[in-house]
């Protein structure tokens, strides 16, 4: 059963997608809470010294989001979907523009622990994950939104069957595997 209030941000997106700026900032109170949550949850994960904040994030992904011209989402499911990977670009984003900042030019890691979810005891540098994910993109794209909804977007195996019309064994076998070689990458 969908989250009460599915059918509005259904119509809200429709609405923005058609050009409706005022959409816009009706949506935004309806999925930000669920969109800083995933975020949160990943910087509970991060180095304590992190210069970004969760509500940056949200931030500047919904309005990456909201500035697309003519974007169509389907529903709620596929536009958290969609804004998991712009979270995962402005992570990724934020760790090159600090990096290059550094002086030394030595890499410097900016890491993001999910130890439960990756199977690994250390964190991952993000910027290593990022590049990995867009090698398992070009290998396979649905495994990679996979691995981006589980990780960034935090959503259950049903949640993510369901974001990507797929069934929960599906996406099961699509996590395992793009664990694994993510695994073998990192």
């Amino acid at each position: 059963m969908p989250p009460p209030g599915d059918d509005n941000i259904t119509a809200l997106l429709q609405r923005l997608g058609s050009g409706d700026q005022e959409a816009a900032d009706a949506l935004f109170p309806l999925v930000y809470e669920e969109m800083r949550g995933a975020a949160r949850g990943q910087f509970a994960r991060e180095r304590g010294n992190h210069t970004l904040q969760p509500t940056a994030v949200v931030h500047e992904a919904y309005l990456r989001l909201v500035d697309q011209k003519q974007s169509t989402w389907k529903d709620r499911a596929h536009f958290l979907a969609i804004a998991a990977r712009v979270m995962r670009q402005v992570l990724v984003d934020h760790a090159r523009k600090k990096n290059a900042k550094k002086r030394s030019g030595e890499h410097v890691a900016v890491t993001i622990e999910r130890v439960a979810d990756l199977g690994g005891s250390d964190p991952v540098d993000v910027i290593a994950l990022g590049e990995a994910m867009d090698r398992l993109a070009a290998l396979d794209d649905r495994k990679a939104k996979v691995v981006e909804l589980r990780l960034f977007a935090e959503m259950t195996l049903e949640e993510i069957a369901e974001a990507l019309g797929v069934s929960k064994r599906t996406a099961e076998g699509d996590w395992y595997f793009a664990r694994a070689w993510l695994q073998d990458q990192l």
